[in-house]
């Protein structure tokens, strides 16, 4: 049985958890709570190797970082494929996917929000004009991104007909700041997508409220 160790809350959990629905791989779902610091128990640490979420597990091999779980799962389980059989549009797609992973996501992660204000002093209001200006910064680029793929790949999802890997780093990312209510406005490739992606039943059965640990399930 393959293990995903995700809270419900992760972006980069999210993004996995959209992956292996797109997939129809059958997981065990293994909470890890990021608000009560399990990432930081010794068990934890050791099992995962840096302290994070997700972590998938097969066979007893743990995989690390959300991108690299994401194309281990395209690799071993290939329908429907997340990324372009053209090598140069898998860079492409790559290059939106990182966009996200790489230069936006990291600036607004729970450690970063933790230091802000634990070490750094900063306020909520501080810390929240901080979250708004880098993920709004980071999803004009993208929608830029996605504006040019388009002329070559239009469709109703990022990179044309069919969900690909852009759209599981994507969705996430807008579901995080409407969380912390970030403008959206003028980013219309990106709500375009967004509104396809919410009606598609993998990204629908991946979102936080269907997770185990959300917390009106934990508490019902």
């Amino acid at each position: 049985m393959i293990k995903l160790y995700s809270y419900y809350r992760s972006s980069a959990s999210y993004r996995v958890r959209i992956a292996l629905a797109l997939k129809k791989v059958e997981y065990q779902y293994v909470a890890i709570d990021l608000s009560r610091g399990d990432q930081t128990q010794v068990a934890y640490q050791e099992l995962s190797g840096n302290g994070l979420v997700p972590i998938l597990e097969v066979n007893d091999v743990r995989i690390a970082q959300s991108l690299a779980i994401i194309e281990y799962l395209d690799d071993m389980h290939l329908s429907p494929p997340l990324l372009p059989n053209d090598s140069t549009e898998r860079a492409v797609a790559r290059a939106i996917a990182q966009s996200i992973a790489c230069d936006l996501h990291p600036l607004n992660n729970l450690r970063v929000l933790r230091y802000l204000e634990s070490t750094l002093q900063h306020n909520e209001a501080e810390q929240q004009a901080w979250y708004r200006h880098w993920t709004r910064t980071g999803l004009e680029i993208v929608e830029n991104q996605l504006q040019q793929a388009k002329r070559r790949n239009d469709g109703p999802f990022s990179l044309g007909k069919l969900p690909s890997l852009v759209d599981c780093v994507l969705i996430p990312q807008i579901y995080n700041a409407r969380r912390f209510k970030v403008s959206l406005d003028g980013l219309d490739r990106i709500l375009k997508i967004d509104a396809t992606c919410r009606l598609h039943p993998s990204f629908e059965q991946a979102v936080p409220e269907n997770c185990p640990d959300y917390p009106e399930k934990v508490h019902r």
